[in-house]
Order: structure tokens, then sequence, then C-alpha cells
């Protein structure tokens, strides 16, 4: 049976990690935040991201132990 979480956790996981890291190099240039109301989102949207990732990698991981 096809497994749609793992293709998706990884997808999400690689962008989330190049997000957040876009989002900390930029943290200090207050000019490129002032449309968002000073708020980095580029941060937090990679945070939630990896979060979003990574709920379904573990999902594959405890799905997968469960069928055996």
């Amino acid at each position: 049976m096809l497994d749609i979480r793992l293709p998706i956790g990884f997808l999400f996981s690689v962008l989330g990690v190049l997000l957040t890291i876009y989002g900390f190099t930029t943290s200090s240039d207050a000019d490129m935040y002032t449309k968002s109301f000073s708020i980095n989102v580029n941060l937090w949207s990679g945070i939630g991201m990896l979060v979003f990732g990574g709920v379904m990698l573990l999902s594959t991981k405890l799905g997968k132990k469960k069928s055996k």
C-alpha cells in the first residue's frame, strides 16, 4: 500500500530547514520585515513546516510498527 506520509514529511522537513536557516540569516534585516509588521515570517513558517514534517515522519514510523 502507498504511504504518502513519508515523502510529504521529508519534503516539509527539508523545506522547513531551508526556510528556518534563511529566517535566521535575515533576522537582522529590519527593512525586509516591515510589511509583515516586523514578524520574521520565514523563520516562523520554517519552524511550522519542520514541526509538520516531523509529525508526518513520526506517524510514518509509528504506523509501520503497528502494522508489523
